[in-house]
């Protein structure tokens, strides 16, 4: 019986694999970046062959280095991607659409004037946007032959990215509650595929995969040489909530990577949201649900500075460099790349930089991009507060929160606390901390919790209350023009 557990964590732009010992600490870490494929403006695809084969890759980096200590996976994975393959051959008949992709816009607005919005955010707990992966999959139907002629005959399989994985580790074609409850096509409150929401995208059923627990004996992979069970399995975001530690009702967490994602524990039954924040399984050991609020651009936003515009030799120096002006001297940022997400859900807009003047520098741009992500988060806090939802702080990893300006700007523009852990890499903590309570290592998720859960440093909002308002008040203005016209 090994002493370790191995964590598979297949984000957006790289996918790793990490081996954790029962207290929490990285043992092993192996990591390869994914392959971002633009074939049009709008569009986003990765190669499903090539996450699985990196993938492997990274899983038996790690295997060469710890040996026979693994006990059991767990298996987390960048949520509302969709894969197709073939049943028959396992291979994929056509790139993976990534979450976000914004191809299906058009189906989204039809839907929306048919008045069907109330009706799905009713039964998933989503709204009608091309984040989620059940419009894109009724695109891919409509405009890929091969996908269509697949379905037609019974050879078409597709899931998000953990049951395509899956599918290559085990041959088992499974997803868990927490990925199918980001589909559009899940009955949030019976956490099973909604025939009514099948139908009304399209989606033939025969080709879903089987939803099973996040926790508990899930499929065997002989692979690497003996057998290893997955035992833990969950969306990136859940397993995220789950590695920081939310375990009560209104503990939140807020994840800074590509995008940014704040979840809160809202307890046993699905939360209702007036203010268009989305409602999402969390957890099936014990069961749970979240309230969400998603942002689609983040971290990616500073990679933006130094790829795009290249005012950054790194996205470190980006720290430094925001605190080398003592504001963003009226530069407002709201980086729209891929439309608005949370509370606005507008998949039209488009990023807009505001207040230029000749004196703005490269260190004003820089800091204001940075403060864009203290301002989304403060949105999403309001929005949280307006139904009923109020955290007493916020817990924060993803790579982002390295940089130690940004926590403190986080906290300075929430007015929370801001708590970051020990270990930032919570995500793949989350799907560890599953696989431990699935094979037995723990009784339960709170002594998972107690075990592996280490914070590292609170940050307190050093800022007056007047001071955050009339940041609030410039980035509400910013938001406006950004929406003006659409």
């Amino acid at each position: 019986m090994g002493d370790l557990i191995l964590a598979i964590d297949s984000g957006t732009t790289s996918t790793r694999a990490l081996a954790f010992d029962l207290t929490g600490r990285i043992v092993s870490v192996a990591q390869h970046a994914i392959t971002q494929n633009y074939p049009q403006p709008g569009h986003v695809e990765h190669d499903a062959a090539e996450i699985w084969q990196l993938t492997d890759r990274a899983v038996r980096e790690v295997l060469a280095e710890v040996g026979d200590r693994i006990h059991t996976i767990g298996l987390t994975n960048q949520r509302e991607t969709v894969v197709f393959w073939s049943r028959r051959s396992g291979e994929p008949l056509a790139p993976a659409i990534v979450w976000q992709d914004r191809r299906s816009a058009d189906i989204c607005e039809a839907l929306r004037k048919a008045a069907h919005e109330p009706r799905v955010q009713a039964l998933t707990g989503l709204l009608l946007d091309p984040y989620f992966s059940g419009t894109k999959i009724r695109w891919a139907l409509e405009n890929w032959p091969e996908v269509k002629a697949a379905a037609d005959s019974g050879d078409l399989a597709l899931g998000t990215v953990e049951s395509w994985l899956l599918f290559k580790l085990t041959g088992q074609h499974l997803t868990d509650a927490t990925n199918a409850s980001r589909t559009l096509l899940m009955d949030l409150a019976q956490a099973e595929w909604s025939a009514e929401m099948l139908d009304l995208l399209g989606v033939p059923p025969a080709a879903l995969p089987a939803i099973c627990p996040t926790a508990g004996l899930i499929a065997e992979t002989r692979l690497y040489g003996r057998p290893l069970m997955i035992c833990g399995l969950a969306g990136d975001q859940q397993a995220a909530t789950i590695g920081q530690g939310c375990s009560q009702p209104g503990m939140a967490k807020c994840t800074y990577g590509t995008g940014i994602f704040m979840l809160a524990n809202a307890g046993t039954t699905p939360p209702a949201s007036g203010n268009r924040l989305l409602s999402t399984f969390l957890s099936s050991a014990p069961r749970a649900y979240a309230l969400e609020g998603s942002i689609f651009v983040g971290g990616n936003a500073v990679k933006w500075l130094r790829d795009g515009l290249g005012i950054l030799d790194t996205v470190a120096e980006s720290a430094n460099l925001a605190a080398s002006v003592p504001d963003s001297g009226g530069v407002t940022f709201v980086p729209a790349f891929a439309g608005l997400g949370a509370p606005h859900w507008e998949p039209l807009a488009r990023g807009t930089l505001t207040g230029l003047t000749a004196g703005t520098t490269r260190a004003h741009i820089v800091r204001a991009t940075l403060e864009a992500m203290g301002q989304q988060t403060a949105d999403l806090i309001d929005a949280f507060a307006a139904d009923g939802v109020r955290p007493s702080s916020l817990r924060v990893d993803g790579g982002m929160v390295a940089n130690e300006w940004l926590c403190q700007d986080l906290a300075d523009a929430t007015g929370l606390p801001v708590e970051r852990p020990r270990s930032i890499e919570t995500t793949g903590l989350g799907a560890a901390m599953l696989a431990g309570v699935g094979s037995g290592l723990f009784d339960a998720l709170s002594d998972a919790e107690a075990a592996m859960v280490h914070a590292d440093r609170r940050f307190e909002p050093a800022n007056s209350a007047d001071a955050r308002a009339d940041r609030r008040k410039a980035w509400g203005r910013a938001v406006e023009q950004t929406l003006a016209g659409l």
